[in-house]
């Protein structure tokens, strides 16, 4: 004989048949979702001399859904990591100082993976630099306290770089001109050259890093004329623009020391330089009108001033140069 269940006993058998099917269907969901299960991965990671990487990070990430899992490799370069669901993944080895390695492949629950094996390559030189924030930011250190007219510091923030990366011979730039400005002229010159010799060393030219050669060989011609050595200053700012010839920066800014050190007829010769180099730039005008000025050719100056002012009628100096043009008209009369 059949016999019949009770209304409350049958809710109460589909209510928890409708709980289990829905925990059932929520965790097939959420393990689908987050494709975690028993697979694991293993292999290690060396640098391009075959030596273990210890640190690396080892980053897993499904290509399925957002998981991601990590580890770390050990002293002798291994690693492993669990819990990846069958399917595709994509492995990142990365460590500060190398580039990073990755590669992707299917990983199977119930089988063996194969051994990965990555192989990191050292970043260095300005490379290394700029994968380096805490480097980075005092390198902008020392530069802001060279602007700042506080050499003394500047130089133990550069000298504490070079600990760190004695390579990067382009920073010796910024030792020189923190030199340079304490007048310590035969330390200055030392590192001027000693950036020329590793630029000669790692390139083979200077012309392979024209910025840091113009740099250190306009920085010799300063410390020269320092000296009252006109010869030998001018043998540094020929070798300078002889790197970028048709660089009007470099002989502006080669005329710019040569003015400040009272060259005038010199300084002359560079702002020239500049003006034919690039015809269109205002700058050279505006100072080729002052070194003129200086040099008492008031017609020379003049040409050269109005000409600024026709380039450039709104820069800053406009109201300044208008003036000094008022000055020199009356002088004239």
């Amino acid at each position: 004989m059949i016999r019949r269940m009770k209304p409350a006993v049958i809710r109460k058998s589909v209510f928890l048949s409708v709980i289990f099917l829905t925990v059932a269907f929520g965790l097939s969901s959420l393990a689908a979702q987050e494709n975690l299960g028993k697979g694991r991965i293993n292999g290690t990671v060396v640098d391009e001399n075959g030596n273990p990487v210890e640190g690396a990070l080892i980053l897993v990430e499904s290509l399925q859904t957002t998981t991601k899992l990590e580890g770390k490799s050990d002293k002798k370069g291994h690693f492993a990591v669990a819990g990846m669901g069958t399917g595709m993944w994509r492995i990142t080895a990365s460590k500060s100082g190398y580039t990073s390695s990755s590669t992707e492949m299917y990983v199977r629950q119930l089988t063996t993976n194969p051994p990965i094996t990555f192989t990191l390559k050292k970043v260095t030189g300005l490379a290394a630099l700029t994968t380096d924030e805490t480097s980075m930011k005092l390198f902008d250190e020392g530069n802001k306290l060279i602007e700042a007219g506080q050499y003394d510091a500047a130089l133990k923030v550069f000298e504490e770089f070079m600990t760190k990366y004695p390579q990067i011979h382009q920073v010796r730039l910024n030792i020189g001109t923190c030199y340079l400005k304490k007048e310590e002229l035969d330390k200055a010159e030392a590192e001027f050259k000693l950036v020329l010799e590793k630029t000669v060393e790692v390139y083979g030219d200077y012309k392979k890093d024209p910025a840091a050669s113009l740099r250190a060989l306009s920085g010799l011609g300063e410390i020269y004329l320092k000296r009252n050595d006109l010869d030998t200053a001018r043998k540094y700012f020929t070798q300078a623009l002889e790197i970028s010839p048709e660089d009007e920066v470099a002989a502006y800014n080669v005329a710019e020391i040569l003015f400040s050190h009272q060259n005038i007829d010199e300084a002359i010769r560079y702002y020239e330089m500049a003006i034919k180099i690039k015809k269109d730039w205002s700058k050279p005008y505006h100072k080729l009108g002052l070194a003129y000025l200086n040099k008492g050719d008031y017609e020379q100056a003049l040409v050269n001033l109005r000409k600024y002012l026709e380039m450039d009628p709104n820069s800053p100096e406009a109201p300044q140069v208008k003036s000094i043009i008022e000055a020199v008209e009356k002088i004239k009369k």
